[in-house]
């Protein structure tokens, strides 16, 4: 199942990895969209309200989580890439090592600090309870999503995005199933839709695990390739952590919109969190396209061809503007009509809520395509502070928006937040591509030697 992406056409290649991570991503989100859909009509509005306040959150922290897996993981897909496999065990190892001890310290913090945070977003008194509720158990489960995103991660390295997606499959059916046992029948409320998310993500991460042991002796570490090499662990850290960065800085900006949103109160959060559902659903592909282009671009630098990178964001730019047309049509069609698998009561302003969104951000699809194709990209070109930037530059977009939304009390200005943050960093992201190929990809052995040092 492993596969080198250093041959071949790179259409063909970054176009066939990209289904199974979409696909994946897509159940993925179904963790979230299923506790949001059995919150909202069997607890009510106020409790989708309260699952949709957190979620940015949620994705501060578990964001960070992924930056550093998917970062840690660039250097595997470069030892791939380049033959050298003790290399890429290596790399393996250190990964496993930084992540447990990082998740444990992100653990203990959000726990700590959560009450607070709530409290400086303004989250409504009717819906603080149960949204405390949903983030701390989330939070308490972190190792179970850090579990699931580092070996899916590796596997993705060495060129095996299908079997990441069969255990995500199982495990999101199983979500729902856990959902109903909780919610329906347990009555449990929101506790029970972030236990079922939870468990099922853990379960995902274990079948991966128990995968890598019977099926990919390539990944089957021996004692020195679980100490850790200072040299490896800095290599992974320089990458690591501004991929971190860059999902933290994006989420600060997502907690200032959220922040602007929870002052309009909690109809308003519950068609947008609804309405960022139903986005979410077809914005996969783009995150899977961002995954595809950090490893192919990665192997690539690996092995040093600079002709096969130049290639390949071609073709995935080219996927990604038919991609946004095709996603476009598809919710300006019916996205607003996915409300009713939300809400029972207040539909018809609710659905208000959502439509306005989803034209907003329609709008904006392939300005988020080259966000995430060349931020990424670059990324696993093995360059981290770099992209870092196109973040800061979304922070700056989303923040002034969310600002003025605040100030005017304008639905409408948080629903251009993120339209906004994607147009500053696609642009600057496009600047810092043609920089890089041509200052620093032009002499041939600086791209050779790239992976090895």
């Amino acid at each position: 199942m492993e596969k080198e992406m250093t041959a071949g056409s790179p259409a063909k290649i970054i176009f066939g990895f990209t289904i199974p991570i979409f696909i994946g991503n897509v159940f993925q989100q179904f963790y979230s969209m299923v506790d949001t859909i059995i919150v909202g009509k069997f607890v009510g509005t106020q409790a989708l309200a309260a699952v949709g306040s957190t979620s940015t959150i949620t994705f501060l922290i578990l964001g960070f989580l992924m930056g550093l897996t998917v970062g840690f993981t660039v250097l595997t897909a470069q030892r791939f890439g380049a033959g050298d496999p003790e290399g890429m065990r290596r790399t393996v190892g250190s990964a496993a090592i930084l992540s447990a001890i990082i998740s444990l310290l992100i653990t203990l913090v959000s726990i700590a600090g959560m009450r607070p945070l709530l409290l400086f977003m303004h989250t409504p008194k009717d819906i603080f309870a149960d949204a405390y509720t949903y983030v701390i158990i989330i939070c308490a489960g972190i190792f179970a999503q850090v579990l699931y995103n580092l070996l899916s991660c590796v596997l993705r390295a060495l060129g095996n995005s299908k079997t990441p997606l069969y255990f995500l499959i199982l495990a999101a059916f199983l979500n729902i199933v856990l959902d109903l046992l909780f919610i329906v029948s347990f009555k449990m409320g929101v506790a029970g839709a972030a236990w079922a998310t939870v468990i099922s993500q853990g379960i995902s991460g274990v079948l991966c695990l128990l995968y890598i042991i019977k099926k990919v002796p390539l990944l089957h570490l021996n004692r020195h390739d679980w100490m850790l090499d200072g040299h490896v662990a800095r290599l992974q850290l320089r990458v690591g952590l501004p991929m971190a960065l860059q999902y933290s800085i994006t989420a600060v900006g997502a907690m200032m919109m959220q922040s602007s949103l929870n002052l309009l109160g909690s109809l308003a959060v519950a068609g947008f969190t609804a309405a960022n559902k139903i986005e979410q659903i077809v914005t996969q592909g783009y995150v899977a396209m961002g995954t595809t282009m950090a490893t192919y671009c990665a192997q690539n630098t690996g092995a040093g061809d600079v002709k096969r990178v130049r290639q390949g964001f071609r073709a995935a730019t080219r996927i990604g503007i038919l991609f946004s047309i095709v996603a476009a049509l598809l919710l300006l069609l019916g996205g607003k009509y996915m409300t009713y698998l939300f809400v029972s009561e207040n539909v018809e302003e609710i659905m208000s809520s959502v439509d306005l969104y989803l034209r907003c951000t329609m709008i904006f699809f392939v300005p988020l395509a080259i966000v995430n194709i060349y931020r990424n990209g670059i990324q696993g070109m093995g360059f981290g502070l770099l992209p870092m930037t196109a973040g800061i530059a979304e922070l700056i977009g989303r923040g002034a928006a969310a600002m003025v939304a605040a100030h005017y009390r304008s639905y409408l200005g948080v629903c251009l937040a993120s339209p906004s943050a994607w147009l500053l960093a696609g642009l600057l992201l496009l600047a810092m591509y043609y920089f890089i190929l041509h200052h620093y990809f032009k002499e041939p052995f600086f791209l050779k030697n790239r992976a090895a040092k």
